[in-house]
């Protein structure tokens, strides 16, 4: 089989370009959104990738609002092109869920994308992958994907589904019950949401759990950094694991996943005849070149039901398409930092970058959980308040702690916090929350 990953980049750019115009006519004649977004326009001049600027962005608020009018008409096409398998769902800002289409087509491509994530990160037929993430009221696209990425690997799967109680029937386990699944199953790769993978790693510590088939966490779900991944591996090393491996997968539930090839490393696009990524300038449209840092955009290049082009993730980035000095691959990695766009806050005056606040806390040793608020405890007349909730590790001294994430939040954000010591359930229960709440604006 030709191994899309590593051909010549031109051949690369010519087969997006086939797939562009294909897409571009189905969506021209049977996607209600683009039909109507796009009337007006010389549809015929958008010959391939680098005509793109000629179609207007998406904003992630045209889905969010209006997700049934992203869905591809597939009256006439073959049956595995409009045979409904599958709806995942994502979160926009109200959380309210977002319902993301599949087709049988859609499906099988997102299986050869995950076989393609497994052979760029390691995962083998012989892994045992342990399902943590949360059983959640709507089929979040993470939880039912893990399932995928075992398929294309050929592995195993075992689902814990932890998780705040949804409806009536009771079957959420919880974490101490994940955790012996993990023993009992021998799970070689734990996949979840960053912040309850470790709360797992800490609690299996705590239980003295046989962790020693581990060999690699598959995080996603939430940003994280450097250090708090260093202070996971730190805690697989403490467990005894077979390895120590974070694999941080990167991406969204409406473009699909991107996979490293090293820690701490760029991301490999897996699937360029599938995906495309281009980083634009949000105010003109137009595409900026690699290694220009701008907001990420992914469109679609086969797909049948819901469909999105040049549509807005919400993340600054840059790209690179040189082939990886690593691994050899050619298709397009996304370079960091990620930056989410809508998270910059002003306090007090300045503009704080929350995730520069968070990476600095949790390069702080001693930490068992933390949370940044900003208040403003007089209402509209009164003035702005930093807080940092914080849980110490059992033996640390909490004086001295405390100390030090106040001068480390000072020297991140210019911004002296207030420190109140809270027990580590108070501020993040992984038996009643997805994820860990790192940043929350109360004003």
């Amino acid at each position: 089989m030709q191994d899309v990953l590593r051909l010549p980049p031109a051949e690369i750019c010519a087969m997006q370009d086939a797939r562009l115009r294909r897409m571009v006519a189905l969506c021209r004649e049977r996607h209600p959104y683009y039909s109507a977004a796009w009337r007006g326009l010389d549809l015929d001049a958008v010959q391939g990738v680098a005509d793109l600027w000629r179609l207007p962005l998406t904003p992630k608020s045209a889905l969010m609002e209006a997700p049934e009018r992203f869905r591809l008409d597939c009256t006439g096409l073959p049956v595995a092109e409009r045979a409904l398998w599958e709806v995942v769902h994502t979160t926009g800002s109200t959380g309210d869920p977002t319902p993301i289409y599949m087709t049988t087509h859609d499906w099988q491509g997102y299986v050869l994308l995950n076989r393609r994530v497994a052979e760029i990160s390691g995962i083998t037929e012989r892994d045992v992958i342990a399902n943590l993430f949360p059983l959640t009221a709507a089929a979040m696209g993470a939880f039912v994907r893990a399932t995928s990425l075992a398929y294309g690997a050929g592995a195993a799967v075992c689902a814990a589904m932890p998780g705040a109680p949804v409806g009536t029937f009771g079957i959420q386990r919880s974490m101490d019950e994940a955790i012996r699944m993990v023993e009992r199953h021998r799970a070689t790769v734990l996949t979840g949401v960053t912040s309850f993978v470790r709360r797992v790693l800490l609690r299996a510590l705590e239980l003295g759990a046989d962790f020693g088939s581990v060999r690699m966490c598959a995080v996603t779900g939430e940003a994280s950094t450097p250090a708090l991944r260093a202070d996971m591996r730190a805690l697989m090393r403490q467990l005894g694991t077979a390895g120590a491996t974070i694999f941080d997968r990167y991406g969204s539930t409406e473009g699909g996943g991107l996979s490293q090839c090293t820690e701490e490393f760029d991301w490999h696009n897996p699937a360029p005849d599938l995906v495309l990524h281009e980083v634009v300038d949000p105010a003109t449209g137009r595409s900026l070149a690699d290694g220009e840092r701008g907001h990420l955009a992914v469109s679609h290049l086969d797909r049948r039901g819901t469909v999105l082009l040049r549509y807005l993730v919400g993340d600054v980035v840059s790209l690179d398409r040189s082939a990886c000095p690593h691994c050899g691959r050619t298709a397009e990695r996304i370079v960091g930092p990620v930056v989410r766009t809508k998270d910059l806050v002003k306090v007090k005056g300045m503009l704080v970058n929350p995730a520069l606040l968070l990476a600095r806390l949790q390069a702080v040793p001693g930490i068992s959980e933390f949370q940044v608020l900003v208040a403003r405890p007089g209402g509209d007349l009164g003035m702005d308040e930093l807080v940092v909730r914080l849980a110490p590790h059992p033996g640390v001294d909490a004086a001295a702690l405390e100390a030090e994430v106040v001068a480390a939040a000072q020297g991140a954000v210019g911004v002296r916090p207030r420190v109140v010591l809270e027990a580590a359930r108070a501020i993040y229960d992984p038996e009643q929350q997805a994820k860990a709440t790192r940043f929350v604006d109360t004003r």
